[in-house]
């Protein structure tokens, strides 16, 4: 029983782990767009964590609650996790369009945003004026990005595993590495340029796992080594099979981008 239970931990906090890595390169392209400082980095992903782990905890009781008292919603979580792994693999490579996301647009129109930065505070004043700074803007964003991987991430271990206690825990445990995680990979992303693919179908046959949990219920050992053999396959070939030079786009400081539209407005 006590290894069957480290086995669902061990395996929950993989699959954890292994979704937090497309978090990281949403905000390492964040960082990039809006132009943080590296040393602005450290608050914006601590605050970020705080409220990880704060929603996940309110998801997981949710979810356990749900699932106690209707079995048949870990059909909806399966098809929904199937439907998320073959978008993520159709979405795989392609660079997300910040400038016309609909949250930063809501943003944009609902509060005053600073040009640019002061020191690590959220909001400054500029011209007697109070205004939120870009870094406000970047926690909101990543709030909301938390958000939806996390509707992702959720379902996926309770198809390992509906004891709450270790769902939880592997979620926390997960979470608390990430900004050293961040940190670490930040610099990687293009090598793993294949991982997006192992993702989506890990994703695929967690999801899988879950619709047949009435007909045949998969052992949680098969799970971890085909989640490992996967993320490990697609890592060696994006070694192997490296991104071509100057694919995927380029990102751009959201500074100057404010900046240049103040130009062109007082033009």
């Amino acid at each position: 029983m006590a290894a069957d239970k480290s086995l669902e931990f061990v395996t929950g906090y993989l699959v954890e782990k292994a979704l937090a890595v497309d978090n990281i390169f949403v905000f390492l392209m964040l960082f990039t767009y809006f132009g943080v400082p590296p040393a602005f980095q450290k608050r914006v992903l601590m605050i970020g964590i705080i409220g990880s782990l704060v929603l996940r905890a309110v998801m997981i009781f949710v979810g356990t609650w749900l699932i106690a008292q209707f079995h048949w919603i870990l059909y909806v979580f399966g098809a929904f996790l199937v439907f998320t792994g073959i978008k993520m693999w159709w979405a795989a490579g392609q660079e997300p369009d910040l400038a016309s996301n609909p949250v930063l647009r809501w943003i944009n129109r609902r509060m005053k945003v600073a040009p640019d930065f002061d020191g690590e505070r959220l909001f400054t004043h500029v011209d007697g004026v109070r205004m939120a700074t870009p870094l406000f803007v970047v926690v909101l964003l990543i709030g909301v990005v938390d958000v939806i991987f996390a509707v992702d991430s959720i379902p996926a271990i309770f198809a390992i595993t509906t004891d709450p206690f270790i769902v939880l825990t592997s979620n926390v445990f997960a979470i608390l590495g990430l900004r050293a995680m961040y940190f670490l990979l930040a610099g990687m992303h293009e090598r793993f340029h294949l991982l997006s693919y192992g993702l989506a179908i890990v994703l695929v046959l967690i999801g899988a796992k879950m619709l047949l949990i009435d007909i045949y219920k998969v052992p949680v050992a098969w799970s971890l080594g085909a989640t490992v053999a996967v993320l490990a396959a697609t890592m060696l070939l994006s070694l192997k099979f490296p991104a071509k030079a100057g694919a995927g786009g380029s990102a751009y400081p959201f500074a100057g981008r404010r900046k240049e539209r103040a130009g062109q407005d007082r033009a």
